[in-house]
């Protein structure tokens, strides 16, 4: 072999194996950034489900001052009908 063509050879073997990392190297990062997203979504769901239930203790309060306002309503016309 000629030192030209083992030049070339050795070129484009470190040409070949720089891609194979980096390609390796991206596949990791980007492995890790889908990961990252699935951990958020998980984190924004967990928070939604708390909000819904906090929503749902204030529905119901309010249900219930709305139905102890009715029935003392209720009361006082029956009172002031009688």
């Amino acid at each position: 072999m000629s030192a030209t063509s083992k030049v070339v050879f050795l070129g484009a073997c470190v040409v070949s194996l720089g891609t194979i990392g980096y390609v390796h190297y991206r596949q990791t990062s980007d492995r890790a950034k889908l990961h990252e997203g699935v951990i958020r979504d998980i984190q924004r769901q967990q928070q939604r489900k708390i909000e819904n239930i906090y929503n749902l203790q204030q529905q119901n309060e309010l249900t219930k001052q709305l139905k102890q306002e009715l029935e003392s309503r209720e009361q006082q016309a029956a009172a002031g009908g009688s």
